[in-house]
């Protein structure tokens, strides 16, 4: 359904009256597509304490060239280097003159370093980054997004650094990503990171998990379209437009992971689980049936095919695993005790999966959590819930299936293999507990 009301406030009239009214003002996002690739404007590089990252070399492969005299694109505040608090001046003295000057739809990253365990005085000092890049996110506006990255290595944060300066990341802002390791990966095809890659995405039939499949196979992935087989029209179509294949089963039987072995001879690299279902009820109100149905879809299935696909050898070294999890389930959402607890332990899987299964396997594993986004599903929430939905975010607006379908890719990416176990809110930077 169409976001009437950001239409309106792109208009004169509709800038002015709720500007008097003291409205949200929601920008269009500048997203990625073949023609507009990157963002419009240069970079601008800055840097607060002492750091030792060689960035410069990272940067020029971003795509965006050194900011002239006109906006900026972007801004990249290298703020690794803060270890006091006298320190963090140089953070408000470095980006108070130039915030003003961001283009709209711009960028604003902040790197800090990992929090030292042995020096309190740093990790208060970086802790604190933290609190102002979400601070910064809630009030910069105009469709700008900030983003904390955590980084040790530049080179290692490439993939990172290039999908945050890029259109690619409209809707995820307020995020505080931590970057670890390199990790040995093939160069990835350039323009097609995905080339010569079997990409598996549940719930591929419609909604975000067709955007997913969409965008993992325009990388060049070779895609797998699984659904259940009620949905085997709509899975097909999908697949055939796609050039791949489509995979009927329910994912809940106890024997979905050998039955997606046998169909994948080759092995698998990219396993993205985002099939789900929601049944909302007040939990005084919830049959144990609603209970179960949802935790089993939501979270069981996952656990079970995720076990056995890296016991058995299918998902190959150097994959990516990526669940779907939710606002719901790290914020909480009345009548969904159901779907956040199902969502929480998604969350909970990756941050416990993740350091065994890189280790061990040779496997990422993060989650993508979206907010509101515009999907058949949210067109038919009661309009004032809808509203208040798109609204409750720093960018005033819903999300597309195609923003988590872009960090999804992201996570995917061959060069993102030092990204591990992160959770990561495409959700406009949600203003309710996340």
């Amino acid at each position: 359904m169409a976001d009437r009301y950001l239409r309106f406030t792109g208009t004169a009239p509709g800038r002015f009256l709720t500007r008097r009214l003291g409205l949200p003002q929601p920008a269009a996002l500048a997203r990625w597509s073949p023609e507009r690739p990157v963002l419009d404007g240069g970079l601008l590089h800055l840097t607060a304490g002492r750091s030792a990252l060689g960035l410069a070399p990272v940067l020029a492969r971003t795509g965006l060239g050194p900011a002239g005299s006109d906006r900026a694109a972007a801004v990249v505040l290298d703020a690794t280097g803060v270890r006091d608090v006298e320190a963090l001046a140089e953070v408000h003295a470095a980006l108070h003159p130039v915030l003003r000057s961001v283009a709209p739809s711009g960028r604003v990253v902040v790197l800090g370093a990992p929090l030292d365990s042995a020096d309190h005085h740093q990790a208060a000092a970086q802790q604190a980054l933290e609190g102002f890049t979400r601070s910064l996110g809630k009030e910069i506006g105009r469709g700008r997004t900030v983003n904390l990255v955590r980084l040790t290595d530049a080179a290692a944060a490439e993939s990172t650094l290039r999908f945050l300066l890029s259109p690619r990341s409209a809707y995820v802002s307020g995020q505080v990503i931590e970057v670890g390791a390199p990790q040995e990966t093939t160069p990835p095809h350039e323009g097609r990171p995905l080339a010569g890659r079997t990409a598996l995405v549940t719930g591929a039939a419609r909604g975000i998990g067709e955007a997913v499949a969409e965008t993992l196979a325009r990388d060049g992935a070779r895609v797998v379209v699984l659904d259940v087989p009620q949905a085997g029209q709509d899975a097909r179509r999908v697949a055939d437009r796609l050039g791949g294949t489509a995979l009927l089963l329910d994912m809940t039987a106890a024997d979905a992971g050998a039955r997606i072995a046998e169909a994948l001879p080759g092995g698998l690299d990219l396993l993205i689980h985002n099939a789900g279902i929601t049944r909302d009820r007040r939990l005084v109100n919830m049959s144990a049936e609603r209970w179960i149905s949802v935790l089993e879809v939501n979270l069981a299935s996952v656990l079970r095919t995720t076990d056995a696909l890296l016991k058995d050898g299918t998902l190959k070294r150097g994959g990516r695993i990526v669940a779907t999890a939710s606002i719901a389930g790290i914020a909480g959402n009345a009548g969904q005790t159901n779907y956040a607890a199902s969502k929480a332990g998604v969350v909970g899987l990756v941050r416990s999966l993740a350091p065994r299964a890189l280790e061990e396997h040779g496997v990422t594993v993060n989650a993508v959590a979206p907010g509101f986004i515009e999907t058949k599903m949210t067109a038919a929430v009661p309009l004032f819930i809808r509203e208040a939905g798109r609204r409750m975010n720093s960018l005033a607006q819903a999300g597309l299936p195609v923003d988590v379908a872009e960090t999804t890719a992201w996570l995917a990416h061959p060069a993102s293999g030092a990204v591990n176990g992160q959770v990561v809110r495409v959700c406009g930077q949600s203003l309710l507990g996340a």
